[in-house]
């Protein structure tokens, strides 16, 4: 636990301040899962804790409770009366080919389209089966991914680190910082209660990591205003991820919908995006070009195997990474399983949205000293990195009970009354609390408050 907090400080550059982590208990991995989670839940904590004795003098106590880590790394949110939709499309998952596993992506209607391109039209997982049986691992996932869509065989971590991607992962710092010499003065206008009040987040992410990094801003008071395509949907993880935010459509496609795009952008203090690396770049809005609409701009995304190597533009997705890079098959020798295991929540996913929001709460506290903006990058694939890397995880696992212990919330969505589990972080006279509960994509306008 020490190992990975000490790592992650120093990646963000933040002090190394032992942070008391409470409660026992870990979820059954072959890697230290729950001490990743409480590690970044910790970072984003202290993130906002040195903001706020950068402009108030005080510094604010600390911890993080494991099972209430735990158990948010999973799903916060117990509906009451109501079911949230499945997570997956009936055919994504793993497939046994003629030399290996492969794991085929198909929530996002294109995505399965892409698959189905490949290997033809499959009602079900049975007929996937028998003809993903037919292909090498190898040639499979190019034809897919080829064909626009996500696929990822099974490899070992050794077999990572002689990959060409592993290779130039292993380059790459947990999260690179750079800063630019646009200014933007505004001054500080949050308080103990409410740090980030007054922060404008464009959220242009999805799944699942760029939701998690801005709920969290939501919860310490900042507007977030979260943009889909008109035609995206994810109803497995709406309920969970559009917490404290304002939902809204744009085209980025259509001139008029670019117009209020631009609006947006250029009273946003934070943006938000996990296209990939060249997305956004292609509709026109690069790097270069949101710093000129949003002088201080600070602008954190991610990918999901990192910014260089021959897959820096590849779609991806955290159980993809677990593929990859070797995790599935790490979990497979650990549980003497005959299939690929991976980690028992989307820890890639969880993890690299703390970070995520906690380098734009260092950049905020950049910008407030010295007036300039900043970006900061990650990737799935160097999160995976850092998790296997610090060794495997305890025998003491979280019973189903104990969630009930934790006490619960309360909440009022558009699908019916649900409890919401209290966070697993306590920052010292800073609540983290949401005014606006979870709600549909689409169902606000795009404007700021």
């Amino acid at each position: 636990m020490t190992d990975l907090l000490t790592s992650i400080q120093a990646a963000l550059g933040l002090p190394h301040t032992p942070i008391p982590f409470t409660s026992s208990g870990a979820l059954p991995s072959a890697f230290a899962v729950t001490d990743l989670a409480c590690a970044s839940i910790a970072a984003a904590g202290q993130a906002i804790s040195e903001l706020l004795h950068q402009q108030t003098g005080r510094l604010p106590g600390l911890e993080v409770d494991r099972r209430l880590a735990s158990f948010w790394f999973s799903s916060s949110i117990r509906p009451l009366g109501w079911s949230v939709p499945p997570l997956w499309d009936p055919v994504a998952g793993d497939y046994a080919a003629k030399d290996g596993w492969i794991r085929l992506h198909t929530n996002a209607p294109h995505h399965r389209a892409a698959a189905e391109s490949v290997l033809g039209a499959c009602a079900d997982r049975v007929a996937m089966a028998s003809k993903v049986a037919q292909w090498s691992t190898g040639d499979l996932e190019q034809a897919v991914v080829d064909a626009g869509g996500c696929a990822a065989e099974m490899r070992s971590w050794a077999q990572w680190q002689v990959h060409p991607q592993g290779q130039a992962v292993n380059g790459e710092p947990l999260v690179q910082f750079d800063h630019h010499g646009s200014a933007n003065a505004k001054p500080w206008q949050g308080s103990v209660a409410q740090p980030l009040a007054g922060i404008k987040v464009l959220d242009l992410t999805r799944v699942l990591a760029g939701p998690v990094a801005s709920r969290f801003l939501a919860g310490l008071g900042a507007d977030v205003l979260r943009i889909d395509p008109p035609s995206w949907n994810e109803p497995g993880v709406i309920p969970e991820m559009t917490l404290g935010k304002r939902c809204a459509r744009l085209d980025l496609h259509d001139s008029a919908d670019r117009n209020l795009f631009e609006s947006l952008l250029k009273d946003a203090d934070i943006v938000l995006h996990g296209y990939r690396a060249d997305a956004l770049e292609r509709l026109g809005y690069g790097i270069t070009e949101r710093q000129k609409l949003a002088p201080g701009l600070i602008d954190v995304s991610l990918n999901a195997y990192g910014w260089s190597g021959p897959w820096q533009n590849r779609r991806g997705f955290d159980s993809l990474v677990q593929m990859s890079s070797g995790i599935a098959e790490a979990g497979m020798q650990w549980k003497q399983a005959d299939k690929p295991t991976p980690l028992p929540v989307q820890a890639l996913d969880q993890a690299t949205g703390y970070l995520m929001a906690a380098s734009a709460i260092k950049l905020l506290a950049d910008r407030l000293n010295n007036g300039r903006g900043g970006s900061a990058r990650l990737s799935l694939a160097r999160t995976a990195k850092l998790l296997i890397e610090h060794g495997a995880g305890i025998d003491d696992p979280l019973r189903a009970e104990d969630e009930a212990d934790q006490g619960m919330l309360v909440e009022q969505t558009p699908w019916g009354p649900a409890h919401r589990l209290h966070v697993p972080l306590k920052i010292t006279g800073t609540p983290l609390q949401w005014t606006i509960a979870a709600s549909e994509l689409g169902s606000h306008r795009p404007q700021w408050w």
